[in-house]
């Protein structure tokens, strides 16, 4: 199972960059929805994994601290590093295109761990994780080649830089092949992961995803991501 979801992680990454190549306008809906599906995935699935892990060796207060932790380092890497930004006034040069494509490509190949190692905890939150993590690997395409084309890249450049992108997932997932971790360090990195999914639900995919579009839709899909997650998770784990 492993290797077919790895196998979905780059295409999934690769779909998403040429969604943004041909349809960007049209794409605010499925955001929307990828949205949820992390917030959900952080909430019902990753971070009571890292409690239950975790709770052996360390307090849940440490767990949560730890969560935290991820939080504010994907915030740092973010405004320090990606320069996300929505407006046209920031469109820049391909220096800068390349740092947000180069970063984004880092933070996928984190993606692929995140799915190696939630299958070190079991096959069904492998499953869980990876399902959430395709969804983003699809925002994490378009997001790619949009760094690209707004910093005067050429639409070759852009899709070289998506293939970069989509194979780094796949080397994520495949060097967690060489590892094993115990029990409540595993629990420690999926609380760390659980910031990370936290931050990019809630700081990155659900702004991208009304920015001068409707937000009573984009909204409403955000909403079904979650529920869909919840519902997901509980029938695994019946």
């Amino acid at each position: 199972m492993i290797i077919l979801i790895t196998i979905a992680t780059f295409f999934s990454t690769l779909l998403g960059g040429l969604f943004a190549l041909h349809l960007k306008d049209r794409l605010h809906l499925i955001l929307g929805f990828s949205a949820g599906a992390i917030l959900g995935v952080a909430f019902f699935d990753l971070l009571p994994e890292a409690l239950d892990f975790a709770s052996k060796v360390y307090s849940a207060s440490t767990v949560l601290t730890v969560l935290v932790i991820g939080f504010t380092t994907y915030l740092v890497l973010d405004r320090f590093v990606l320069l996300h930004g929505h407006s046209d006034e920031e469109h820049g040069n391909e220096r800068r295109g390349n740092t947000g494509a180069g970063s984004l490509s880092f933070h996928s190949f984190l993606d692929g761990i995140g799915i190696g190692l939630a299958f070190q905890v079991s096959p069904t939150v492998g499953a869980i994780v990876a399902a959430a993590v395709l969804t983003h690997d699809f925002s994490d395409g378009i997001n790619t080649v949009n760094f690209i084309l707004k910093n005067k890249g050429a639409r070759a450049k852009a899709f070289r830089w998506l293939l970069v992108d989509a194979i780094a997932p796949v080397l994520g997932v495949l060097s967690t092949l060489l590892f094993v971790l115990p029990e409540d360090k595993l629990g420690l990195l999926l609380a760390l992961f659980s910031g990370f999914f936290l931050y990019i639900g809630a700081s990155d995919l659900i702004p991208e995803s009304y920015h001068s579009h409707p937000q009573r839709w984009t909204t409403i899909m955000t909403i079904v991501g979650i529920c869909t997650l919840y519902i997901i998770i509980h029938l695994a784990s019946m």
